[in-house]
């Protein structure tokens, strides 16, 4: 596939009859070309490397949210939740799980809100943050990891129900936990969205019912639950068993990039919506891991119940979230019901969440694929890519050693979105080194900006190094501290060490319109592409690097540039 046919996989919704023209060549009809409008039709549901237009941008900011928050209905909470008390004793949990939850929702705030004010995902946000435009593409390889992780430990749980319920062996409760997801992530946000809104009710009554019997009925299970002192027998208050509980806790701090997948769609903020606008944005943002830490919350609070009152060999199976649901469904209903509804449950919440696992993890690889090789390959290519490796880590039983996985992979995340949220929190409203709005265009960013590549790169190395005992064991459970100490503190004082001289390669991009409009929000004004003769939305559009015929300014949009292997079409330095 060529650059200029790679390129018309920009298509914008109200443009699919346009014709698309080569540089210095008449139009050719792009209905021609069958791999081009293909790329297209395929970007009008993700937008993969791009500006979400507002032409796309339809939903109301309550049906963006509850679509996010319908991703969040993974049971992987319930599991943590128990793993961690199990290990280390309910009130050391439960001080992780906070602790976890306080560093999430404050780094994910000012991510979130940068998503939904200017439209773009997380990779587009890293890269004007501080990482420059191939720098970013290491933290897109550290967010694909955490959706493929993720995608196992869901169809592993899947697969414990599938075998429970039906007698399905676990090995084939893999790959029909992965097929499953394919087809439904064939089109992006208009599939995803129906598919959220419509389970989400389902779900929460499957979830709230069985908790709601143990309180009212069981009344005693709550002192039980303060009193449990997990493995060791030793479970009182320690600050070093805190913070392993939240290093595996912490291991969630990427899912703000899946929120963020949908928040990119919100809404223009208007002084008619803001309120609404601004709910949506806190609760299915950083919103989401208040609602995650109440599910691992929930997840060691049956677990303990089951150890505790039902079978005190139960600890074997009281981590996974099948058997946690149906042991408290059979002391309400007949057993056949209690293992229907613990099978649905477990089959509704796999699938509400891997098809963002899947959706997510496929623009993350297709975006740095593209940017790396210049070619477009197709989301469809990478959706596969991304389920192979999850069904490989499923087959080998990732989730006999889920702490480990979690808790190693936690210090990455932490190193990536503490990095970001410190470069636009500090450099760019406090120190105001970074420019404040966001920047993702080819030639207007350095390659690397070593602001926020070198502190990831540090505040990830010396953490894993700590993870491992590099330190010695006493240090060793507060790899955490310093994944975010030196994520939070690096960006600031790298920035100062470099004046801020990497952030920008250019500072215009050659259009006099204006970027935004009088509300603040990404402006709607069309210009016209030359390289595949389809009109985009301003924010996704900048001059070329190539004039017209009689030496007139042309333009080209942002995914357009991103395939020109040449180069010349890419504008020269200049601040």
């Amino acid at each position: 596939m060529s650059d200029d046919t790679t390129s018309t996989a920009t298509l914008e919704p109200t443009t699919a009859g346009s014709a698309a023209v080569v540089p210095g060549t008449s139009a050719v009809p792009a209905s021609g070309n069958a791999d081009a409008m293909s790329a297209a039709k395929e970007s009008l549901e993700d937008y993969t490397l791009r500006f979400a237009p507002r032409s796309y941008r339809k939903w109301s900011a309550g049906v963006v949210a509850t679509s996010a928050l319908g991703g969040i209905a993974y049971l992987a909470d319930f599991s943590i939740g128990a793993n961690i008390g199990i290990a280390y004793g309910t009130v050391n949990a439960i001080f992780g799980i906070i602790v976890a939850a306080v560093i999430i929702f404050a780094t994910g705030f000012p991510l979130a809100y940068y998503a939904a004010r200017y439209n773009i995902d997380l990779d587009l946000i890293t890269r004007g943050s501080g990482f420059g435009y191939y720098g970013s593409v290491v933290t897109n390889i550290i967010f694909a990891t955490f959706t493929f992780i993720f995608f196992a430990l869901e169809g592993s749980i899947m697969a414990q129900g599938l075998q429970l319920g039906l007698g399905i062996p676990q090995w084939i409760g893999y790959a029909v936990s992965t097929i499953i997801i394919i087809p439904l992530v064939i089109y992006g946000m208009k599939t995803l969205a129906t598919l959220q809104v419509w389970t989400t009710p389902l779900w929460l009554l499957l979830m709230v019912v069985p908790v709601g019997y143990l309180l009212l009925s069981h009344p005693e299970s709550i002192d039980a639950f303060f009193a449990f002192t997990g493995a060791s027998g030793d479970g009182g208050p320690n600050l070093a068993s805190v913070m392993l509980a939240a290093g595996v806790c912490l291991s969630l701090m990427a899912q703000i990039a899946e929120q963020i997948d949908y928040l990119r769609f919100m809404p223009p903020k208007t002084a008619e919506n803001k309120g609404a606008w601004w709910r949506a944005v806190i609760l299915a943002g950083p919103g989401w891991v208040i609602f995650g830490a109440i599910k691992q919350i929930i997840g060691l609070f049956i677990a303990i119940y089951l150890i505790a009152k039902l079978d005190p060999a139960a600890a074997s199976s009281a981590n996974e979230p099948v058997h946690q649901f149906l042991g408290v469904y059979e002391e309400i209903m007949p057993a056949w019901l209690a293992m229907t509804l613990a099978v649905v449950l477990v089959v509704i919440s796999q699938i509400k969440i891997n098809v963002t696992n899947a959706y997510s993890g496929s623009l993350a690889w297709t975006n740095s694929f593209t940017r790396i090789t210049k070619t477009y390959p197709g989301r469809m290519v990478f959706v596969v890519v991304n389920l192979v490796i999850a069904l490989i880590l499923m087959e080998s039983n990732m989730f006999e050693f889920l702490n480990t996985i979690l808790g190693f992979y936690a210090n990455c995340a932490m190193a990536w979105v503490v990095t970001v949220a410190s470069d636009i929190a500090i450099n760019k409203y406090l120190l105001k080194i970074s420019p404040k709005v966001p920047e993702f265009r080819r030639g207007m960013l350095y390659a690397v900006n070593p602001v926020g590549f070198v502190s990831m790169l540090v505040s990830a190395g010396v953490s894993i190094a700590v993870f491992f005992g590099a330190f010695g064991s006493a240090v060793q459970p507060f790899s955490p501290i310093f994944a975010v100490g030196l994520a939070l503190v690096l960006p600031p004082v790298l920035a100062l060490a470099t004046k801020g001289r990497y952030y920008l390669r250019r500072t215009d991009d050659g259009i006099e319109l204006p970027m935004f409009d009088a509300d603040g929000n990404p402006s709607d004004a069309k210009l016209l592409c030359h390289v595949t003769g389809l009109e985009f939305e301003r924010p996704d559009m900048l001059r070329s690097g190539q004039d017209g015929p009689d030496g007139e300014p042309q333009y080209i949009s942002s995914l357009a540039l991103s395939t020109d292997k040449s180069g010349e079409l890419v504008l020269p330095a200049k601040k």
